[in-house]
């Protein structure tokens, strides 16, 4: 394993240039943002963290496999519609999709809330932040699952994801000030991603996330039926864990959409080398700073664990729920707190080289 930080990101990003066309200006945004925060580090540092994640106790990394979100963290959820047009909220990006230990999301989502702690985001305790996650986790599995559909029920949910900030003028604005693109650009996926009979079609590079910056984004924007229409093409490289040799599974996007218990977004689909979306006011991440300031964060954290449940579908619940009943009470506040001290010594060493 590579002993530092600087060694790891170098490493990494050699063997990401092996598999895509990589965005240099992108990696040194990433680099840039990657400093702001501990936080922001976790999240454009997945490929570090599942190297730290290899030295924790047999007792985690022995836990369970399941086919796992990977880069799971409490930015990694949003919204979309259904083929029924219903308002469904769930993990919105399974770019690091592979085989783990199903106590692998749990530590990372549990860390990267801690760390929302620590920076102001949340005003809970880690023990209150890693206890909601487990419960909602627990029910989840337990209760044989069930897709967080934004309708009838979790009108609290409803109100989160549609906050003021998604405004739809506001959203259109902002894309169509997205610079054109003028190089080679994947016309036919994003063509055939959107409906036919659109008018005004034009293509346009996007910068956004921390842990892909570097790959190469479009986002096309049409007109269609009286409004406008967005789809967006990023490209697709296997996971990090592959990388770091964590897994010898490199391909398990469409696995974990097939397996996870949710109502699917028929605009969400992997066609190597692009995973292409729609986008649209609601059909995005929630930043934790569109959060209402009001909402009842013990409530979002539970529903995260509850959907990191989902996400793990129903092939290992058995043996999950075995494991579970078996581990200790604070287990998942233990283990946060190790790798918390972990990305933030790392993240440290990063601020350290970057300055000089």
């Amino acid at each position: 394993m590579d002993s530092d930080i600087v060694r790891a990101t170098r490493s990494y990003e050699t063997w990401l240039a092996s598999q895509t066309r990589v965005v240099s200006a992108g990696l040194r945004l990433k680099h840039v943002k990657m400093s702001a925060s501990p936080f922001a580090f976790l999240r454009g540092a997945f490929y570090r963290w599942i190297q730290q994640w290899s030295g924790l106790p047999a007792s985690l990394i022995g836990a369970p496999e399941v086919i796992a979100v990977g880069d799971l963290h409490v930015e990694n959820f949003g919204t979309w519609r259904d083929a029924e047009g219903r308002l469904i909220w769930g993990v919105n990006d399974v770019d690091e999709a592979c085989v783990l230990p199903y106590t692998q999301d749990l530590v990372r989502l549990a860390t990267s809330a801690c760390l929302a702690v620590r920076e102001g985001h949340f005003k809970l305790s880690n023990r209150v932040v890693c206890g909601a996650i487990l419960e909602g986790y627990a029910a989840s599995v337990s209760r044989g699952n069930r897709a967080v559909v934004l309708e009838e029920r979790h009108a609290w949910l409803r109100r989160v994801a549609l906050s003021d900030l998604r405004d739809p003028q506001a959203y259109w604005t902002t894309l169509q000030k997205l610079p054109l693109s003028r190089g080679a650009v994947p016309n036919v996926v994003l063509r055939a991603a959107l409906p036919s009979g659109m008018t005004g079609y034009s293509v346009h590079d996007r910068v956004a996330g921390v842990g892909s910056l570097g790959r190469q984004r479009f986002v096309a924007i049409a007109e269609w039926a009286g409004g406008k229409v967005a789809r967006e093409a990023k490209a697709w490289v296997p996971s990090a864990a592959l990388w770091a040799k964590a897994t010898p599974d490199a391909d398990a996007g469409d696995a974990l959409l097939a397996q996870a218990i949710r109502a699917a977004d028929p605009c969400f689909a992997i066609r190597k080398p692009w995973i292409v979306r729609r986008l649209a006011p609601d059909c995005s991440r929630i930043n934790l700073s569109d959060v209402p300031k009001k909402t009842d964060e013990q409530k979002l954290l539970r529903a995260m664990g509850w959907e990191a449940a989902n996400m793990h579908g129903h092939a290992a619940r058995r043996a999950v729920s075995r494991d579970l009943s078996a581990r200790p009470t604070r287990w998942l506040l233990t283990a946060a707190g190790d790798m918390l001290d972990a990305v933030v010594a790392d993240w440290r060493a990063w601020r350290r080289a970057s300055q000089h």
